[in-house]
This record gives structure tokens, sequence and C-alpha cells, in this order.
């Protein structure tokens, strides 16, 4: 039996997208708490807990985007045909957040309340972008031949825009949850109350969405609820249920600081396998699978031989910049 380059390939971009979406989650989550706070030392800690490794964190991203156009062609240009729009806004809102991040660190007092807002702006406009391409993937794409054929606004459903709603609750929590780990007193305090209301309505959304998913879709309904996908499917709920507990234990008690963040990350993993299992094995749902819009095993070899140089140095240079960065972070200080 020959090695499986899709499947490899798939891995590598599944892998991928779930870092992108844990790294580049919690410091879009600040820029969505941006209103809760009004303090301007308070902020700045909040920007300085992320300064030093933001940008590292869209690594991920160009990793995913750059896997997906080289091994798996036919999906990526379906995708970014059907999902132009929300894409390119994608794009501008991380625009505005990264120019936003450097700006406000050398404004004048006048100036900076404008780039907060640009960051705070920049910050939702990705998040809700991103949901929404959640959202439309789940959906599925209709497909002729090998484009698609579908209309510019297709993406404009009800069930995507909630979906868009739903990770802009998500990356708050997650954000919330890293403040939680990486501030003191009065922003810390703050933060595990907005995070005790915000997995409340990550709940409420994971609820609607394992509603709506199905009853809409009669394919995912197939797949979660057939043998032996039940099986893997199953203890999902349950295990969200245990760690929305414990999280919301180690919230209320002020021993626990990292806790949290380690807890909400184990939230966000298991809401991504409940999307893999609702998809699988369709990378253009719902009818293309992953071996159907791979490209030539020649492409995805020569690739893989580069994927597998590149993504140790990025693990080791994402490790160590953590390390180096470790800790509270405290007023009067910055990477700046």
């Amino acid at each position: 039996m020959g090695i499986d380059l899709s499947l490899i390939w798939f891995v590598i971009i599944v892998f991928a997208t779930l870092m992108y979406i844990v790294m580049d989650g919690f410091d879009l989550g600040i820029g969505i708490l941006f209103p809760l706070i009004q303090d301007e030392g308070e902020r700045d800690v909040m920007v300085n807990s992320v300064a030093p490794v933001w940008d590292g964190n869209e690594t991920w991203l160009v990793l995913g985007g750059a896997g997906l156009f080289g091994a798996f062609p036919l999906a990526y240009a379906v995708i970014t045909d059907a999902l132009a729009i929300p894409l390119t806004l994608m794009l501008i809102g991380l625009i505005f957040r990264g120019v936003a991040f450097e700006f406000r660190f050398k404004a004048t007092p006048e100036h900076k309340p404008f780039w907060d807002k640009a960051f705070l702006c920049g910050s939702l406009l990705a998040t809700f972008t991103q949901g929404i391409v959640v959202g439309a993937v789940i959906n599925g794409f209709p497909v002729s031949g090998r484009t698609f054929s579908g209309g510019a606004l297709d993406w404009l459903t009800a069930f995507n825009l909630f979906c868009g709603i739903g990770l802009v609750v998500t990356y708050g929590l997650l954000g919330a949850s890293w403040l939680v780990m990486k501030s003191e007193g009065n922003l810390q305090h703050r933060m595990r109350v907005a995070a005790k209301n915000l997995l409340l309505g990550l709940l409420l959304a994971m609820a609607v969405v394992s509603i709506w998913t199905p009853l809409t879709h009669a394919d995912i309904a197939g797949r979660w609820f057939s043998l032996p996908n039940l099986w893997f499917f199953a203890p999902v709920p349950v295990l969200v249920l245990v760690l929305s507990f414990l999280l919301w234990r180690t919230l209320k008690d002020t021993r626990f600081h990292a806790l949290p963040f380690v807890l909400t990350l184990g939230l966000i993993f298991l809401g991504f396998s409940g999307l893999g299992i609702s998809i699988w094995p369709n990378i253009i749902p719902p009818d293309i699978s992953l071996w159907q819009a791979a490209s030539p095993p020649q492409s995805q070899g020569f690739m893989l031989v580069g994927a597998l140089l590149i993504i140790p140095v990025i693990l080791v240079y994402t490790f160590w910049s953590y390390y180096v960065f470790r800790g509270k972070v405290q007023h009067g200080e910055g990477y700046h």
C-alpha cells in the first residue's frame, strides 16, 4: 500500500487551520473585548500581552492557504470563487487590525482613540467573516465540472451569519481566558466575569448550530447518526459539557490562571472536530472528496518535502517566542 499523500496534506492543512484559530483567535478576541475596557493603561496591557507574538500567529494562515492551493487546487479555486467577498473582507479586517496594532503605540493621545476603534473594527470584521466562511463550508458549494456554479452572494445566509456571530463569541472567550492568564488585578477580574458570560454564549451558539445543521442537511445528519461515525461524535457533546463545567469553576476560583485558557482550547478543539465529522471525507461539500480535488502525486510529494522542513521550524520559533514572553504583563511595560 502506497503513501496517501492527499490524506497527509489534508492533515497538514487541518493542523495549520486549527493552529491559526487557536493562536490568532485570542489576539482577535482581545480586539473584540476592547469595548469592555475603557482605561487606557488596561488596554495597553491587553495589547502588550500579544504584541510579541501576534504577527507570527498568522504564519499558520499562510501555510494553510498555500497548502490548499498546492495540494487541492480544485478546492482552492471553488472556495476562493464562492467566498471572494467574505475572504476579501477578512483580509481587509486583518490589515486594519495589524496596522492599528502598530500605530496605536506611536499615536499621539488625540489620535490613539481612532486606532483603538480601528483595532476593534478590524478584529470584529476578520472574525465575523471567518465565521461566515465556516458556515459556508458546512452548507457546501454547487460545482459544475470543476468550477463553482453558484452566485456571488450565496454565502449570505442566516446560518452563515449566525456562524459569524458564534465565532465572535468564541474568539472573545479565547481572548478573555488568555487575559486571565496574562493579567492581574482589576483587569483579570473583569476578564473572568466576561469569560463566564461568553462561555454561556458559546454553549448557546454550539447548541443552535448542532440542532440547525442536521435539520437542514440530510447528508450531515446521516454522517452524525450512522455507524461508525456515531461512536466518534457521541462523546463530543458530553466532553463539551464537562469542559464547560470545569471552565466555569476555574473562572470563579482565583487560584487558577492558566487552566481557563487550556480548557477554552479544549472547547475549540471539540467544536473543530465536530466540523470535521460533519464534512468528512469531502473537502468541497457536499460531493467532492479530498482525493477528487487533489493535485497530482508528484506535486504533493514535492510540496511535502518543503513542508516537512518548514513546519518544525515554525513550531520551534513559535514555542520559543511564547516561552521568552511568558508570565504576567505589568502596567507600564511593553514590547514596543
